[in-house]
């Protein structure tokens, strides 16, 4: 699938695969924020900041982990994506306190300081040994319009958020959310709601290729990852009934032997399979992630967001 929004970043992936496309790109800040932003937040927060610049996040942390832990201060830094990143040690600023430090620059970043999301990301460990935890999580600005996601609790159906997905569509859309830690949790979660009967959709973002691989270019890292997900598909193709249906993509890509460490590629894989898709089917270069959502819809009995064109009908 070919990516149509203006973007290669989280936020505007999961809008399109989502139905919803993304034409004016998010402003971003690869040189730092400027200063009248940065006091605003301060000011808002309640505590000064450190950093505020372009940077791989492992690499700043180790850099002004020791500063931060000395001063009490967060540290703020962002990428080449539109993000607003804010680093602390649970020891220094607990999770609430990171949370609600990461609540207030969302209220300070609108307009045309409205990046798509204020990532908290918590840390443990000594000057050297750093670690970053599971507790992330991500403050998006709400969806411009309606997704799929909107389209389905309307009509009554259930729509579960698994992973960072509550995150990303700042909580629209969704019926019940599971936050999880990693990879093998969010399948482990996914697999526990597969085995439950309801009319609805089921969507779930596994992170770890992107944060711990993607971005930190670990190309073993990543294999494997891809590996022990192979390992769960036998145990997700189990929990479904015969009236389900899958669709494996991705909202973005991240090569990890690319040089840098941010996003890279937009070319996504799309699989597919059980309901409404036959078997060995060449669904083609989809033009948009919106064919996920049209896909969705049809399978569903639900209207579309106007966007996309389903590949169900195409396959059978």
């Amino acid at each position: 699938m070919i990516e149509k929004s203006a973007g290669k970043d989280t936020t505007t992936g999961h809008w399109e695969i989502a139905g919803l496309i993304t034409e004016t790109p998010f402003p971003t800040f690869p040189l730092g924020f400027p200063p009248e932003l940065i006091e605003k937040f301060e000011k808002l927060a309640g505590r000064r900041c450190i950093g505020n610049r372009g940077a791989s996040g492992t690499q700043i942390i180790l850099e002004l982990g020791p500063e931060h832990q000395a001063t009490g201060k967060p540290i703020v830094y962002t990428s080449v994506d539109s993000v607003f990143q804010i680093a602390a040690h649970t020891d220094v600023i607990p999770l609430e306190q990171l949370y609600y430090i990461c609540r207030a620059a969302r209220e300070v970043l609108l307009g045309p300081w409205g990046v798509a999301r204020v990532i908290a990301r918590p840390f443990t460990g000594a000057p050297g040994r750093y670690v970053r935890t599971h507790a992330r999580r991500d403050f998006s600005i709400p969806p411009h319009g309606p997704t799929i996601l909107d389209i389905l609790v309307e009509c009554g159906r259930e729509v579960i958020g698994i992973g960072k997905i509550e995150d990303i569509f700042a909580g629209r859309g969704l019926t019940r959310s599971i936050h999880t830690h990693g990879n093998d949790d969010g399948v482990r979660v996914t697999i526990e709601e597969l085995r439950k009967d309801f009319p609805g959709l089921i969507f779930a973002n596994l992170v770890d290729f992107d944060m711990e691989y993607g971005h930190r270019r670990d190309v073993l890292g990543f294999a494997k990852a891809l590996e022990d997900f192979d390992r769960h598909l036998p145990s997700i193709l189990s929990a479904m009934n015969g009236n389900d249906s899958l669709i494996i993509t991705a909202d973005h890509g991240n090569d990890p032997t690319h040089h840098g460490t941010d996003h890279t590629r937009e070319i996504v894989p799309v699989l597919a399979f059980g309901r409404g898709f036959a078997p060995g089917c060449d669904l083609g270069a989809r033009a948009t992630f919106a064919d996920v959502a049209a896909t969705v819809a049809e399978l569903l009995s639900v209207a579309s967001t106007g966007q996309g064109l389903p590949f169900a009908r195409e396959s059978e």
